[in-house]
């Protein structure tokens, strides 16, 4: 029976995969950890064939924050995520262990165009636009020489995840579709991860014992109005997509300030090469 460790109680991805995993109970036994304080320092690690590293800090406005709370940022997923790394390969004292890090595509910039589509591929630099990005790229920078033979460090970089209890942009959607009658039929393509996937995917690189970076996907790239209007549905309500304004809203995307940010945010293209 394999034994995999959650670091970070709490957490949407961290809760989802316990309870996507009690499906397996006969193969493997999930436990979690609050990495709040310093008392997961005195928790042998040794035993677990895998750590699934979630803790972390995201979701805010990356432009109203003090100084103190961006080094609570780096504090947090960039130091805690290798002091942990480093404290399993200790504990493990050469034997065979996985640590799992949940990067975010944010490490390559929050710049999309509603009028130009960004493909990102396995050669494309990161390139973080915030202090956020920032610091989940130097947390990768950080586990990536921990890496030996017998201690494989993945790193995960997935796209918006979504789905029930999701926060961040996907919250986003949700409001929209709860409340507006009609919506813009854009044809953008975004990569996005449901919830149930990346579970999938996790218990795949467990499986495989996976290392190096990591970058699932769901298989069909996403329509933001898609999106939007089965969201609504979802919440037994019908929204309509309209295409007749299409063309000032793709002229709004050249906009300068926040409104060309604003459209670009919502209706831009930014996916994973397949």
């Amino acid at each position: 029976m394999k034994r995999i460790l959650i670091t970070g109680a709490g957490s949407f991805i961290g809760t989802s995969f316990e309870k996507y995993m009690k499906q397996f109970n006969d193969e493997y036994k999930i436990e979690t950890i609050d990495m709040k304080g310093d008392q997961w320092k005195e928790k042998d690690f040794s035993s677990y064939n895998s750590i699934f590293h979630v803790a972390g800090i995201a979701h805010a406005d990356v432009s109203k924050v003090s100084e103190e709370t961006k080094k609570l940022y780096y504090a947090v997923n960039c130091e805690l995520a290798f002091e942990t790394a480093k404290k399993y390969k200790e504990d493990l004292n050469g034997q065979v262990g996985q640590f799992i890090y949940m990067s975010s595509i944010i490490v390559y910039g929050e710049e999309t165009n509603i009028n130009k589509k960004r493909v990102i591929t396995k050669d494309t630099q990161p390139n973080p636009s915030n202090f956020y990005g920032d610091s989940k790229l130097q947390a990768e920078k950080k586990l990536i020489p921990l890496m030996e033979e017998d201690f494989n460090v993945a790193i995960i970089r997935p796209p918006m995840i979504y789905g029930e209890g999701s926060k961040g942009n996907y919250q986003t959607l949700v409001k929209l579709a709860l409340k507006l009658p009609a919506f813009p039929d854009i044809k953008n393509e975004r990569s996005m991860l449901a919830i149930e996937n990346l579970c999938s995917f996790v218990k795949e690189y467990i499986d495989e014992n996976s290392n190096g970076i990591l970058f699932p996907q769901d298989p069909d790239y996403v329509r933001t109005s898609r999106m939007v209007k089965k969201i609504a549905s979802e919440h037994n309500r019908k929204i309509y997509l309209f295409s007749w304004l299409n063309w000032l809203i793709y002229l709004l995307g050249f906009a300068p300030g926040k409104v060309g940010k604003l459209v670009n945010k919502a209706f831009g293209n930014l996916v994973y090469e397949k």
